[in-house]
């Protein structure tokens, strides 16, 4: 297995000046960083790789990134920032009909550096600071998001979704994987979503949650730690109910697994 950092490859700088921000780079090891304000987004996004979030030690936001490869040419993958006022998005781009934004990656066609002569797969760790919102989406690997103290959205395709926060709404969707998300406070009334096809979900909230809430299986059960007051029919497979007061749409969906609801403090 041949191992290097993702340093020594092509990483562009798109939008504003990154002004306060830093990105270094050598032979083995790529690195950006900078301040990131309370309620401002720093996004990930990635195509074959995991993500993980941790808890930064003050208000310097860090980006690392580390590169895999059997077969193929890890130069085609390279990296881009973009800047969107306080913003910041870092993509991993496969080949060179890739683009990326504000939103995150793009992908135009598979070209000649993609699929199976091309297995580069990128593992980025992310030092989070205070109250910084995070989105993470990756297509083949696991996400990993704690010391998070506001919104987080997490999205794969093919992998699991390891979720906390001690200060904001989760989201969490995934196809092949099972969810695991708790949030210490969920404020707003945003609708929350949390869907996969094949796994679990599990979702622990604060105790004074209220919430107006479907779940949906087919081959799992339903469970929830708050009492429910349902609506319509009963059917072990599919509620309509009532948290508390209710008030926010959540939505909990698998085909094969359970869904569990579970009260936090």
């Amino acid at each position: 297995m041949h191992r290097i950092f993702t340093a020594a490859f092509a990483v562009a700088f798109l939008g504003a000046p990154l002004a306060a921000q830093a990105t270094t780079s050598s032979d083995d090891n790529f690195k950006w960083n900078g301040k990131m304000a309370a309620g401002s987004w720093l996004r990930v996004s990635n195509l074959n790789g995991s993500i993980s979030v941790e808890k930064a030690s003050g208000d310097v936001a860090e980006v690392t990134a580390e590169k895999d490869w059997r077969r193929g040419d890890p130069k085609d993958v390279t990296f881009a920032v973009v800047k969107d006022g306080d913003n910041i998005t870092i993509c991993a781009l496969w080949g060179d009909r890739s683009t990326c934004d504000a939103r995150g990656s793009h992908y135009h066609g598979h070209g000649d550096n993609w699929g199976d002569h091309n297995d580069v797969n990128v593992k980025f760790t992310i030092k989070l600071p205070a109250g910084v919102k995070v989105g993470v989406n990756t297509v083949n690997g696991g996400l990993d998001v704690s010391g998070a103290q506001s919104e987080v959205r997490a999205e794969t395709v093919n992998g699991r979704i390891d979720a906390s926060s001690a200060g904001g709404p989760v989201v969490a969707n995934t196809v092949n994987g099972s969810i695991r998300v708790a949030m210490d406070a969920a404020p707003g009334d945003d609708d929350l979503k949390f869907t996969t096809v094949n796994g679990s979900i599990s979702v622990t909230v604060p105790s004074n949650f209220a919430a107006d809430v479907e779940m949906e299986t087919v081959n799992g059960s339903l469970t929830s730690d708050f009492p429910l007051t349902i609506s319509g029919k009963v059917n072990t497979k599919h509620l309509h109910a009532t948290l508390g007061k209710g008030g926010r749409q959540v939505k909990l969906e698998t085909v094969n697994g359970s869904i569990e609801i579970k009260k936090g403090s």
